[in-house]
């Protein structure tokens, strides 16, 4: 299984971006799928995620909309009004089974750079 973002890059403080993360592989099914984020010297923190629910960190309610498309096997994360502590590496995530056992498995993106200039 793999995921692969995209979309990531510069953009002003007050812009918008869009970023995309697919799935492929061996997939039976996706439960959560999600966006973190590590800046430089901070931990991974999370984003935002979606399953049957959306669930946002509080710093980016209001800007940020995390969507999916099932058929795809993808996942978004629509980012409006970017500020420069948006900036960091965005990494998606996704639970997923690969086959008719029980066992979900956690996996994730390599990364996707976004950089906000003020």
């Amino acid at each position: 299984v793999q995921l692969v973002e995209s979309g990531g890059g510069l953009v002003q403080a007050g812009g918008s971006l869009r970023l995309s993360c697919s799935a492929s592989g061996t997939i039976f099914a996706i439960s959560t799928m999600g966006w973190y984020r590590q800046a430089p010297g901070k931990q991974r923190e999370l984003v935002a995620t979606i399953s049957s629910t959306t669930v946002y960190a509080d710093s980016v309610k209001g800007r940020f909309t995390i969507s999916r498309d099932n058929a795809k096997n993808t996942v978004y994360l629509q980012m409006n009004r970017v500020k420069p502590e948006d900036t960091a590496v965005y990494y998606c995530s996704a639970r997923i089974r690969r086959g008719l056992g029980p066992a979900w498995y956690d996996y994730w993106g390599q990364g996707t750079q976004v950089t906000v200039s003020s």
